[in-house]
């Protein structure tokens, strides 16, 4: 399994970015994908989630500034971030759970893309 993402970069504290993340290999199906955050000398934490449902969940310090959508054909996500601030600098992991070609369920991290978010 394969997590390409992108979008990633620096952009002034009030500014736009719009991360991508696609996964491909031996994947089923997509059950749900993520996006996960890690400040410097900060734990990892949840950003956002979509399931193959459409269902999203979203931290509390991102609702209304960051949106997570996804693209069914291509096992592809997108979150666009708005009104960024230097607390949204962090490396942005994509995560995915997915179900095998052989039935089992798994999941698997990106390496992560930077963002970092000047005052």
């Amino acid at each position: 399994v394969q997590l390409q993402a992108s979008g990633g970069g620096l952009v002034q504290a009030g500014g736009s970015l719009r991360l991508s993340c696609a996964a491909s290999g031996s994947i089923f199906a997509v059950n749900s994908m993520g996006w996960y955050r890690q400040a410097p000398g900060k734990e990892r934490e949840l950003v956002a989630r979509i399931t193959s449902g459409d269902r999203t969940n979203y931290a509390d310090t991102v609702k209304g500034r960051f949106t997570i959508s996804r693209a069914n054909a291509r096992n592809t996500i997108y979150m666009q971030m708005n009104s960024l601030t230097p607390e949204d600098t962090g490396v942005y992991y994509c995560q995915v759970d997915y179900t095998t070609t052989y039935g089992g369920s798994r999941n698997y991290w990106g390496k992560g893309t930077l963002v970092t978010v000047s005052s």
